[in-house]
């Protein structure tokens, strides 16, 4: 059903979205099937695993994976595959896109239930700008390839981080950043709508846990937050994060004429185990949001009303390889044999007593300034990365003069110090979110303030 807002006040469109989606549609339970992990199962048997022992219906890994695309045919869970990002560019032409189709698609369709192609993840966030560039047309070159190689049934999409949000609070205020929107947003949306596909996002409310409002992030009981809208309607209440996160993404597509258009949430998780300094890691709250999540996704939220979006899990098994923090590691419903981390509510025939994995003794430490965070480097980042951090902040309009020759921040006159600075402006000023101090695994977040002389850290 196509929409336009050409004759549509943003009032009237919004209220007409609430009514497109005051339907009800049917409840799916997806996971991430990451395998950085030298200890992991074979894929056939994960399939085995997943078919027999759980609720999920469907999967999404993050490449094409031919071992594990064979081992989910004929199971009936839906498997979603991930172009990787370097092959954007080249899928802009019909016989590159043909040939992947015929490599990657066309020998295990339709035995395998592919469901999804997510061309690329997260690229407006990290991408480069070619990438970007070109995300939209290889999209539609990719489609045009599965309906000439008679795959009619399977839909083209890209994973967004929350980052394409340039607000969410209130969540009726929410919208795409400046250049993004009409740029690379709108005709995307206007694709995915042309083929009935679906807006993938990655919602995160672990990225935005403080103290205060733990309950509101993991769908405990709290009071629950009452927003007033653009509109000046003081009856929004949210209960959950969750919720806030997604009806931001929704109103930033209604303010783009595309409210219809089905929403993913392509990645959602919270870690059980992780470094000592963070409090919200542990089995216990890992579980009251996997858990809780699973329980809530029926209800819809508040700006769309008995809508249940299809929702991925991150992720199906911790992985041991994966670079960067202990938390990055530990976002697993499963542990390599199988043995559930804690209860999800996953399991069909209910979850043995949870087992939850040790939590290391954490290290006493006096931060520098109490209650400010502040976004540094990850000590095993290379220098190559870390300069393509600066080059990302200093050509997005940051103000970059504390790094350079004469800034109070120059000395030392070394590539890991300027970066430091310069991701901490970036996560300081771009809303303190954690996907915003994530730079492609190299940044993390600490409470010790790296101030020293005159080169003061903002917080």
């Amino acid at each position: 059903m196509k929409t336009t807002k050409t004759n549509l006040s943003s009032l009237s469109y919004f209220f007409l979205s609430l009514l497109l989606h005051n339907i009800t549609t049917v409840e799916s339970i997806g996971v991430n099937y990451g395998t950085l992990g030298d200890d992991l199962p074979p894929p056939a048997q994960v399939a085995q695993f997943l078919k027999d022992k759980t609720n999920i219906d469907r999967i999404k890994i993050f490449d094409v994976n031919h071992d594990i695309i064979q081992a989910f045919a004929n199971t009936n869970i839906f498997v979603t595959v991930t172009v990787p990002n370097g092959d954007i560019p080249s899928l802009t032409n019909i016989r590159t896109a043909r040939r992947w189709v015929s490599t990657n698609i066309k020998p295990f369709y339709p035995a395998t239930k592919f469901l999804y192609i997510a061309v690329g993840n997260e690229i407006l966030h990290w991408g480069p700008q070619n990438l970007i560039d070109n995300l939209v047309p290889a999209m539609r070159t990719l489609h045009k390839a599965l309906i000439m190689s008679g795959v009619k049934d399977v839909k083209v999409t890209t994973p967004h981080s929350l980052g394409i949000l340039e607000s969410s609070n209130p969540p009726s205020s929410g919208k795409f950043r400046p250049g993004w929107d009409v740029g690379v947003l709108k005709p995307m949306l206007e694709f995915l709508q042309e083929t009935n596909s679906s807006f993938m996002v990655n919602p995160y409310p672990y990225f935005a846990w403080a103290p205060q409002q733990e309950d509101y992030c993991l769908f405990r009981q709290n009071p629950g937050i009452n927003f007033c809208s653009i509109f000046l309607v003081c009856a929004e209440l949210y209960t959950n994060m969750w919720d806030q996160l997604l009806d931001a993404v929704y109103m930033g597509m209604v303010r783009l004429g595309y409210g219809h258009v089905e929403i993913v949430a392509a990645e959602t998780g919270w870690p059980s185990m992780g470094e000592p300094f963070l409090k919200q890691v542990n089995p216990t709250n890992a579980a009251a949001y996997n858990g809780g999540l699973i329980r809530h996704l029926d209800l819809g939220t508040p700006m769309m009303p008995k809508r249940i979006i299809e929702t991925y899990i991150f992720d199906l098994f911790n992985e041991n390889q994966k670079p960067g923090s202990i938390a990055e590691r530990n976002f697993g419903l499963f542990r390599p044999d199988f043995s559930p981390v804690y209860d999800a509510g996953v399991l069909r025939t209910g979850p043995p007593q949870p087992n939850p994995q040790p939590q290391p003794t954490p290290k006493p430490s006096t931060p520098k300034r109490s209650g400010a965070n502040f976004c540094v480097a990850k000590p095993e980042a290379s220098d190559a990365a870390l300069q393509a951090n600066i080059d990302y902040v200093c050509s997005n309009g940051a103000d970059c003069k504390p790094i350079q020759a004469g800034g109070a921040c120059f000395d030392p006159n070394n590539v890991r110090a300027h970066a430091q600075f310069i991701m901490n402006s970036y996560y300081q000023t771009n809303g303190r979110n954690a996907f915003s101090c994530d730079f492609s695994g190299t940044g993390v977040i600490t409470t010790n303030d790296p101030s020293y002389g005159s080169c003061k850290y903002m917080s």
